[in-house]
């Protein structure tokens, strides 16, 4: 990870952090969802609520309760989304309960989250199925606030985290579903185990049609479309029967073969639009 007295450029910003590829999904995909974390007993070991979007754009929220929550979500970029985070996570501490931080400058060389969070809270996600969880639980809602939340509800995406594996996300896009799937490993090993798969036609599971990768945050993030109207639940078990192929294919480090080769070079090919 970069040195916590820089501020350039971070290809994998949240490496190291628990539940890396999570952190990337929230940031890049998935519409409204919150995760846990909690900062380290120098930074007051204040649990951490962490979120998608914030109203307005804003960076972090102290929020009337005193629950803090940080946006993942953000026009703010430094070319280190960590560093970026972090500055409005310490910000967001010293501010008065109801309050947010709306910085709009770039902050300059301090703490990464990887040096502001305990390292040993896992990044639990929980799926929202809309933006209530912006406001403290006893606060009177008004009907422009109401409103407001109702509209922001609108615009969500359909979501669903799988049970069956580690940062996979149904979403339902318009009339399609895909699932998207933020994977940990090394890119290239990514697209070696893709190939090997696709080469043999095991790319695919039940239904399902491997169609590309996208890069997010320094990481791969296969996709596959599914049969129109396939709900989240329903690709559970086929993923779950999946998995050991694609674990096999990860683990496999021998040189590829022919056939292997020009499927990898297709799927370099193939790459997909974020959303």
């Amino acid at each position: 990870m970069a040195s916590a007295a820089t501020s350039g450029f971070v290809l994998r910003p949240f490496e190291g952090l628990p539940g890396e590829p999570d952190w990337v999904a929230l940031k890049e995909i998935v519409p409204a969802a919150t995760a846990t974390a909690r900062t380290t007993a120098e930074h007051g070991a204040r649990e951490v609520l962490v979120t998608t979007v914030l109203p307005m754009g804003w960076q972090a929220l102290h929020r009337a309760d005193g629950v803090i929550l940080l946006a993942l979500q953000t026009s703010r970029g430094s070319g280190d989304a960590s560093r970026d985070l972090a500055a409005a996570l310490l910000e967001a501490l010293e501010i008065e309960p109801g309050t947010a931080v709306q910085t709009a400058g770039l902050p300059g060389p301090g703490p990464r989250l990887q040096d502001v969070l305990d390292l040993s809270v896992p990044f639990e996600v929980t799926i929202q199925p809309g933006y209530s969880y912006w406001l403290a639980p006893d606060i009177e809602v008004t009907a422009e606030l109401s409103s407001a939340i109702e509209e922001a509800d609108a615009g969500i995406v359909p979501t669903v985290k799988l049970a069956a594996a580690e940062s996979a996300y149904w979403a339902r896009l318009g009339s399609r579903e895909f699932l998207r799937w933020a994977q940990p490993h090394d890119e290239q090993q990514v697209l070696d185990a893709l190939a090997r798969l696709h080469a043999k036609r095991e790319s695919g599971f039940d239904d399902a049609k491997f169609v590309g990768y996208f890069r997010a945050s320094g990481i791969v993030v296969p996709v596959w479309e599914l049969a129109p109207g396939t709900e989240g639940a329903e690709i559970e078990k086929p993923v779950a029967d999946f998995l050991p192929r694609f674990t096999a294919a990860l683990a496999d480090d021998s040189p590829l073969d022919a056939n292997a080769r020009r499927a990898r070079a297709g799927l370099v090919a193939r790459q997909v639009t974020l959303r």
